[in-house]
This record gives structure tokens, sequence and C-alpha cells, in this order.
């Protein structure tokens, strides 16, 4: 089942997928547009995984890392469907990465590989962008690459586990104003998803609610102001999004008549 969380007629609401259009969990049907996405659930912990297809590191000139390359994301980076990621003025170089979310069901510790999927709830998809011009070490992406507000949106559905038989061979595109620009398969992960699920709960607990967020593959290009950034992972859905500027975030230059006001 293809699960939502969206705002409509002054209340938020839990939704499901019913014919091409969204079953509110009062009843009502509602076309999707009709909506204010929010993301599908409320992350608890993140754990972002830099580096994990062998192509994206090598189309960085960097090797494949030997163990994961983990960071945590903060809660004000994640954003909805059909939402506006906003681009700084003054950066060169933002790009999208289509990843795969995994979503933990209940607490795991010590949990080992063949028994990964069991602590496993479903799926969704993430666009985590990334800015390089603050990119000091791939191999430490720090907080201003990778914990943006905005910079993350993800959705649009929590797809349950049972509904993606094998999410180690699923298909990721990206579009950039209708044109693929990222093309990849979860199966060429360096770290599969029970390897990360054994590894990080070897030394700490996770719970239901944390999110892993696999890595993407190669691909990866600027994106502009006003540009349509659409993620896609067979099975689980389209993630929609729009690159603003800073002008719709209420920053900027202060207008002239205003700059006169503070000087006298």
């Amino acid at each position: 089942m293809r699960r939502a969380k969206v705002a409509y007629a002054g209340a938020i609401h839990d939704a499901v997928e019913k014919d091409g259009r969204l079953q509110l969990n009062d009843g009502r049907i509602v076309e999707e547009q009709a909506v204010v996405w929010l993301p599908p659930f409320e992350p608890k912990t993140v754990f972002a995984l830099g580096l994990n297809y062998a192509d994206h590191a090598a189309e960085l000139s960097f090797k494949a890392p030997e163990e994961p390359l983990v960071f945590l994301k903060g809660p004000n980076t994640f954003i909805g469907h059909r939402g506006q990621t906003r681009r700084p003025a003054d950066v060169e170089y933002m790009h999208y990465e289509c990843e795969l979310a995994v979503v933990i069901g209940r607490p795991a510790r010590n949990v080992k590989r063949e028994e990964a999927y069991e602590y496993v709830s479903g799926y969704t998809i993430a666009n985590d962008y990334a800015i390089r011009d603050y990119l000091e070490n791939y191999y430490r992406p720090n907080l201003r690459v990778k914990n943006r507000d905005t910079c993350t949106p993800i959705g649009p559905w929590f797809v349950d586990k049972k509904d993606i038989p094998d999410p180690m061979n699923l298909s990721l595109k990206t579009y950039v104003n209708g044109k693929v620009t990222q093309e990849g398969n979860t199966k060429d992960m360096v770290f599969d998803i029970p390897y990360l699920i054994e590894y990080l709960s070897s030394f700490m607990t996770l719970n239901e609610g944390d999110v892993i967020l696999t890595g993407t593959p190669k691909g990866s290009v600027d994106t502009k102001v006003g540009d349509e950034v659409i993620t896609e992972i067979e099975g689980i859905g389209r993630l929609i999004n729009t690159i603003v500027g800073d002008d719709l975030f209420g920053i900027g230059p202060v207008p002239q008549e205003e700059a006169s006001k503070q000087t006298t």
C-alpha cells in the first residue's frame, strides 16, 4: 500500500492512493493537485550514506569506500512532494541525489544480515541535494553541504515493505526539466541494505521511524533556479521538486527604500 500525509482544507490527513487520486483518512476523495504534500512520515534519526555507489565515487574521482561513510541529517532539511528547495544565490554548484530511503519499523540492536529485513517497515524516495561549494571533504561532508533547510524532499509515498519484494534491484532515474540526467539501480550499491542495518545496529540502537538514505548513482548535475527535478524509483513513485531562489525565502539585498530608512 502507498501511504501519504497531506494538508487539505485546514487540516493534516493521512491518505492512501486510490485510482490515481487520494483517499483521506476521513473518507473523502481528492485530487493529488488539491493538497499540500508533507513528508509521508516524521523522520527520526536519519543516516545518510556517502559514495555508496561505485560509479558515483568514480565520477568524483574517488575510490569506493571500504567501510560505510555515514553522516546524520537534521529534521529541518525535509520537505514534501512538490515542495520548493532553495538554491542560495552565492553558490555555483548544487546537485540532486536520487536515493532509496529505508524506514526502520522496530528497535534494532546487533541485527544479523539475514534478519535485517525483519526490522524494515517500508521505503520512500529522497532527493538529498548537495551544495558542492561548501564541500571540504567527500569522506566527511560538513553540515553546510547536507543540512540546509528545504534541501531534502522526501516522499511522496511511504510504501510497505511487502510491496517491494526486492529492494536491491530497483531502477532509479532523475529528470531535470523532463530530460533524463541520472540512471542507476540499487543492485549497484557498495553496501547493501542488510549490510547497512547490521553495521549501524552493531554499535547503536535503530528505532522505529529512523531512516537510512542509501546513496546515489552517477549522473548528478548542477541545477538552477526554476528547474523542475523529478526523482523516480521503480515501484515507489515519482518525487517532484522545484528549485527556487532566495527571494521566495525573504533572503536577499535590502531594498533601496528600506536601506535609506535604516541609515536615518
